[in-house]
């Protein structure tokens, strides 16, 4: 019988660098040349003064960015010069040297978009050929060509210890000789298309964060059109209808208390949700989400955190529970408990349905835009506070920039599918029977008696309406079931009848910052463990409490 055919065929190295054997490597370079924009580039926001362990695949490496030749270059494995693309020849001397420490050399030479843009074409192949040594173009302050730079570093490390080669190569050529041989005045240039001005926009130190903000501004902006003209052509018609129906048995009860849980259930998924997600898995598929990550990712440092956690921070935009699994996969140690306890506060799509679905209805695009605001600053607060209560350092990643690509509709559709299947296996469910269940407490008298026990909570501190204990009780079973017993608990979809526009502005923020969902603490459990799962928890309340009730009052001082 022939066997199956194997899954991989890539053998794994015989010996791994890693911890006390990973491999040690200089980082070096002429001012000007952007070392220590590079260092920055791949090194976390703790690690000792210009050192940083880093991941190159399944090894290691310790990176140190070295003052010149004035280290012990001897005690590394190899070394990283990195050389200005503009001003070559200037540099080579430095190579020179390097070359007669018998270890592996590295060039990464760098700002080969100024290169490119002054009408310099300098070939790497040929250049690596006169000098004896990797030479691999990148761009530091916009993250091209770093992984490939390290990749070789640990290539060369691994031939170096295993032929035990010599690097010391004798060059005959001057400098500037070697510069002319190498370089193509008025080669190619690169062509300054929308890809270009695109990478200008979200990898530049001075736009990047800029860009971004504009991108998550401009998809609830777009969402926010759209739903509102999707809302008022499917959800509101049928709740209009519902609303004539006035139950009078138990069997009635339940019957418009299902017809609640799924017209409320496709108010909240077909208006809002869909195009969220959708818009948030096209921009992944275009590119822009991972420039996003590397524009963000300097902000990340100073929250013990990097680029390799952007991406799930920001796919807790669809659901806090694939972020999470996605950080469980990415990280450790210290940085894997920041992130989870920080994503719980991303707003989810299910979240931001109901922020849209309220806020975008009786407060505007503002209101949107001021609970997202007040959801950005407490991660931010809490992440300053983390990152100094747990200063355990971490390992530096190289943040992958991919090219730039069209959407393809089949695995765009199949993704956003993916991403909100959960809604009829999980969710219809849950709204239905805790639609069924809140119907029943209200005709039976017990909801009261539920609301009065929350009352401190919600009209004391909250100034919500009191009959908001339910709801906002049920809400940890699934954030969109809380929507939905919100209706039924005031009496129909018109919450501002019942609500002002502060009562409507504080229950957003409490409903964004409160525990995500069951599942969203099952995934937590399993990833950061018992204990600390149910510090998120707790972290999750207090501090959904705390924010919501001084935001109400500062709001009535106001």
């Amino acid at each position: 019988m022939t066997p199956p055919p194997a899954l991989f065929a890539a053998p794994l190295p015989s010996r791994l660098f890693r911890g006390e054997r990973r491999f040690r490597i200089a980082l070096l370079g002429l001012p000007g040349a952007g070392t220590t924009t590079l260092f920055n580039a791949v090194a976390s926001g703790q690690h000792a003064p210009g050192e940083c362990d880093l991941d190159i695949g399944l090894d290691q490496a310790r990176v140190v960015e070295v003052p010149s030749l004035s280290a012990d270059l001897g005690a590394f494995d190899a070394i990283i010069q990195v050389v200005d693309a503009t001003a070559l020849a200037s540099h080579l001397e430095l190579t020179r040297r390097l070359l007669e420490l018998d270890r592996p050399v590295i060039l990464a030479l760098n700002k080969m978009d100024a290169a490119r843009n002054a009408g310099l074409h300098i070939g790497t192949k040929v250049l690596a050929g006169l000098v004896g040594a990797a030479v691999i173009p990148t761009i530091a302050t916009m993250g091209y060509g770093l992984r490939e730079l390290f990749a070789a570093a640990a290539h060369e490390m691994r031939a170096a210890m295993q032929s035990g080669r010599s690097y010391r190569a004798p060059i005959h050529e001057s400098n500037e000789a070697l510069a002319r041989i190498a370089t193509r005045p008025g080669g190619v240039h690169r062509t300054q298309d929308w890809r270009y001005w695109l990478d200008e926009l979200f990898l530049s130190r001075r736009f990047g964060l800029i860009g971004s903000a504009a991108v998550f501004a401009a998809v609830l902006f777009v969402v926010f059109d759209l739903s509102v003209s999707i809302d008022a052509l499917t959800t509101a018609p049928l709740a209009a209808w519902l609303a004539t129906w006035t139950p009078q048995t138990t069997t009635e009860v339940v019957l418009r208390a299902v017809a609640d849980g799924l017209v409320g259930l496709l108010g909240i998924v077909v208006p809002y949700m869909i195009p969220l997600v959708l818009l948030l898995v096209t921009l992944e598929q275009v590119g822009i989400m991972a420039r996003i990550a590397f524009a963000v990712d300097r902000v990340f440092h100073r929250f013990g955190l990097h680029g390799n956690v952007a991406l799930p921070l920001l796919l807790g935009l669809g659901c806090n529970v694939p972020a999470i699994s996605a950080i469980g996969a990415s990280s450790r140690g210290n940085e894997r408990l920041i992130a989870c306890l920080l994503v719980t506060f991303v707003p989810c799509s299910a979240r931001s349905a109901i922020i849209l679905a309220l806020a975008g209805k009786y407060l505007g695009a503002w209101g949107v835009l001021a609970v997202f605001l007040v959801a950005a600053i407490v991660i931010g607060v809490l992440g300053r506070l983390l990152q100094k209560r747990l200063p355990e350092g971490m390992a530096g990643h190289i943040q992958e920039i991919p090219p730039y690509a069209a959407p393809r509709w089949l695995p765009l559709l199949r993704e956003t599918w993916l991403r909100t299947k959960d809604i009829l296996t999980i969710v219809t469910p849950l709204l239905v029977g805790g639609s069924v269940v809140l119907a029943l407490l209200s005709h039976i008298g017990a909801a009261s008696l539920i609301n009065t026990a929350l009352s401190p909570i919600t009209s004391l501190w909250l100034g919500l309406p009191a009959a908001l204990g339910v709801p906002l009780l049920f809400g940890v079973l699934r954030k969109e079931l809380s929507l939905v017993m919100v209706y039924q608990a005031l009496g129909g979809p018109d919450v501002g009848a019942y609500m002002n526009d502060i009562q409507i502005f504080t229950f957003l923020i409490f409903l964004t910052l409160y525990v995500p969902c069951l599942s969203t603490f099952a995934v937590l459990l399993k990833t950061i463990g018992m204990r600390r799962a149910l510090v998120s928890v707790s972290l999750s309340v207090g501090v959904a409490l705390a924010v919501s009730g001084v935001t109400r009052f500062a709001l009535l001082l106001a």
